[in-house]
């Protein structure tokens, strides 16, 4: 992974309410948002991921579900959203049988956690998310809530690394 200092700098030197929007886009948790800005500056790339990390832990239930609005449905990338669709792009062409199993797997476990499931997309196969949605699913309330957290603060981290390594 390379190193854009100006990135980190821009990112640093952002007015508070720029960088709240910015922060915003990463994860959908004012609360998050807010500890990551208050963290500032981050000297280096790391105190930046660190901040997340930090700011993960701090989050309560309901942080989490704020954090859980900002995400599509597992097997429904947002329509022009680039973000959505490149971090779901292993559901994009599979068989129409899996993404109807994926579906009533989603709406289970809705129905039981009243929150949309959450996995770090990135780099899976509908299968593969499928299988851990089913996996979890009979976990209870509290267990789920601490692989939710973590589960974000790994899309958390892939989303600020990409901020970082635009020129």
């Amino acid at each position: 992974m390379t190193n854009h200092p100006r990135a980190l700098d821009a990112l640093a030197a952002a007015d508070a309410a720029e960088l709240e929007a910015i922060l915003l886009e990463i994860c959908s948790s004012p609360r998050w948002a807010a500890a990551v800005a208050k963290a500032r500056p981050w000297p280096d790339r790391s105190a930046l991921l660190a901040a997340n990390a930090a700011a993960m832990e701090s989050l309560t239930v309901g942080d989490l579900h704020d954090a859980m609005a900002g995400h599509a449905r597992i097997g429904e990338p947002k329509a022009g959203d680039a973000t959505s669709e490149r971090e779901q792009a292993g559901v994009q062409g599979v068989d129409q049988a899996l993404l109807d199993e994926l579906h009533r797997a989603n709406a289970a476990y809705e129905a039981k956690f009243g929150h949309v499931f959450l996995i770090c997309a990135t780099g899976r196969t509908a299968a593969t998310m499928l299988a851990a949605l089913r996996e979890r699913y009979p976990n209870d309330p509290a267990a789920e809530a601490e692989i939710v957290r973590g589960e974000l603060r790994k899309i958390n981290d892939i989303r600020i690394n990409r901020l970082l390594d635009k020129s």
